[in-house]
């Protein structure tokens, strides 16, 4: 949390607060936020750049400055908050960056998770990504190839960011319930009817959840409303909105797995992680 919907959001609300104003000065309050390059690189390199376009790549913020880009992860805490006027630094705020017309943009991150790049290309921090999901790269075929290559549980692989990127807890469970498969199959198990079925379910929660400008379901992320239209996820014990079935919820790579046990059919492990 956020996954793409919300980091999508995020971009979406930057973007007419902070294209076109320069940075002056950044305040690095916690300098294990930054990745790379150096504090003293970084404040030297940051100062009077334009922010020219903001973007996303997978759960990546991407700011493009005059001559570099300013690359964020939120991870499970991170916030970002535009302030104008006079700003009180707060007790999780990490990053601090005084921008032109009485501008402030905060990075808060409570867990101290998140992470900032100043780099030249954004290449080199995106190579392992995988493809994006709601982008001409993501086809039937190619996920249908994909799957079979790498014969893993479905729902450990399509949260990897190297295999597709942007995939969270949240949307791979709510995908994997409209696409009726199960969270514990097997990549290679799934015939190409039920991959085009999963290609669709992907795109189609996604482009849900940026509709509805994600969820909010902490104090992390605000102003989402697709929690309000969760098929699985968070709903135990709760009937299925398909066939009335109590939604069920196991552990899968140490992550709280949701599923109906009668709609998401495919073949189980025999021993599967309670």
């Amino acid at each position: 949390m956020p996954e793409l919907p919300e980091v999508e959001t995020i971009a979406r609300t930057l973007r007419p607060a902070l294209i076109g104003k320069t940075i002056l000065s950044a305040d690095l309050r916690w300098p294990r936020t930054l990745a790379a390059p150096s504090a003293a690189a970084f404040k030297k390199h940051l100062k009077g750049q334009r922010i020219e376009s903001i973007s996303r790549r997978g759960k990546f913020l991407d700011l493009q400055l005059s001559d570099s880009h300013l690359l964020i992860h939120l991870r499970m805490s991170g916030d970002l908050l535009v302030v104008l006027g006079g700003y009180q630094p707060a007790k999780h705020d990490r990053l601090i960056a005084q921008l032109s017309e009485d501008t402030s943009l905060i990075f808060s991150d409570p867990r101290k998770f998140g992470r900032v790049w100043l780099v030249d290309d954004p290449a080199g921090i995106f190579r392992d990504l995988g493809p994006e999901p709601l982008s001409d790269a993501f086809t039937p075929d190619w996920l249908f190839s994909a799957l079979r290559q790498r014969r893993r549980q479905l729902k450990p692989l399509l949260l990897d960011q190297t295999f597709l990127a942007g995939l969270g807890n949240i949307y791979t469970d709510e995908a994997l319930h409209l696409a009726k498969l199960h969270p514990l199959s097997r990549s290679d198990s799934a015939t190409r009817k039920q991959v085009s079925g999963l290609w669709q379910a992907i795109r189609e929660v996604l482009e849900e959840g940026v509709r509805r400008n994600g969820a909010s379901i902490d104090w992390v992320y605000r102003g989402g409303d697709f929690q309000n239209h969760f098929r699985v996820y968070g709903r135990t014990g709760e009937p299925c909105s398909v066939c009335k079935t109590p939604i069920e919820r196991i552990t899968v790579g140490q992550r709280g797995t949701h599923f109906c046990p009668h709609c998401q059919v495919g073949a189980k492990p025999k021993n599967p992680v309670k």
